[in-house]
């Protein structure tokens, strides 16, 4: 009985240490963007009272979300804590803040988010959290636009990570740019590319460096197996063409991935779905030698 006891009074402090931490909305100066960026960081169970170092995933929202989209409507906290304890794994989880520049750098350097997210963000985090300074510790996934932006950092820097998992990647063709209505592709690159008209010439060497399916066509042999990538895509999602000829041509190209097409669409649903999934997937990454 007098065990039992002991075991009740310390039952609240113990499930208080295991409680995971979220930071709904750190302020972040950049030099680079010339303002204050705000992110997300989600913190394991045990963080706080821990001095260990940890894997880092750096989660990217989707066109028309923000920092706290995962948190929001992604149901973060909840899916991380479930699947992070039943795994007996741990990670820090990053989520920052992209707004509309589908994670590029802008042509003419006036906003230079990508620059910003390598040159600023991950030294940020790294220095002020206990992460495992290495690319075996270091992953990124992300949905839609943010999906996108995960596969299009782990082309351009394949060393920084071990690992991405892109849901519903915003993976397009020049043919699908093309023939996009001049609003929808004035709303998705004006911030990478200043003033669109509609005379302009949209396949240009600055799309191809920044094309999911032009950078994996020319990917070098000696970069095809260095980032584990994990396509994810609904077969009722308007973007699974652009995701499955990335899924063909990475095949021909012996890149290093694995593909699946589930049963859903371009939303939330589907992403939650997704979320344990991506975990998985990328811990056990962190594990691999």
């Amino acid at each position: 009985m007098r065990f039992l006891l002991i075991l009740l009074l310390c039952l609240p402090t113990w499930l208080h240490a295991q409680k995971s931490q979220v930071i709904n909305s750190l302020p972040v100066k950049s030099n680079i963007l010339q303002n204050t960026q705000h992110i997300a960081i989600y913190l394991p169970a045990g963080y706080a009272k821990s001095n260990t170092q940890y894997p880092v995933l750096y989660l990217l929202h989707g066109a028309g979300g923000n920092y706290r989209s995962w948190l929001q409507d992604g149901n973060l906290q909840h899916i991380a804590d479930s699947f992070l304890q039943a795994s007996k794994t741990q990670c820090i989880i990053v989520m920052p803040d992209a707004a509309m520049t589908f994670y590029l750098d802008n042509i003419h350097g006036h906003y230079s988010y990508e620059t910003y997210f390598f040159n600023e963000l991950i030294p940020y985090i790294e220095a002020h959290y206990r992460c495992k300074p290495d690319r075996r510790f270091r992953a990124i996934a992300g949905l839609s636009m943010g999906g996108f932006g995960s596969l299009l950092y782990a082309m351009h820097r394949p060393a920084i990570f071990s690992s991405c998992y892109a849901m519903s990647a915003a993976v397009r063709t020049d043919e699908d740019i093309i023939k996009m209505p001049l609003a929808d592709f004035r709303r998705r690159y004006t911030t990478a590319l200043d003033s669109i008209a509609d005379t302009d010439n949209r396949i240009t060497p600055f799309l191809h460096q920044n094309s999911i399916l032009y950078l994996a066509e020319h990917i070098p042999d000696s970069q095809k197996q260095l980032v584990r990538f994990f396509i994810d895509c609904g077969d009722d999602d308007p973007l699974s063409k652009g995701n499955a000829l990335l899924h063909i041509l990475m095949q021909e190209k012996g890149i290093l991935h694995e593909y699946r097409v589930r049963n859903g669409a371009h939303t939330w649903d589907y992403w939650k779905q997704s979320l344990p999934q991506a975990l998985q997937f990328i811990t056990q990454a962190f594990q691999q030698l």
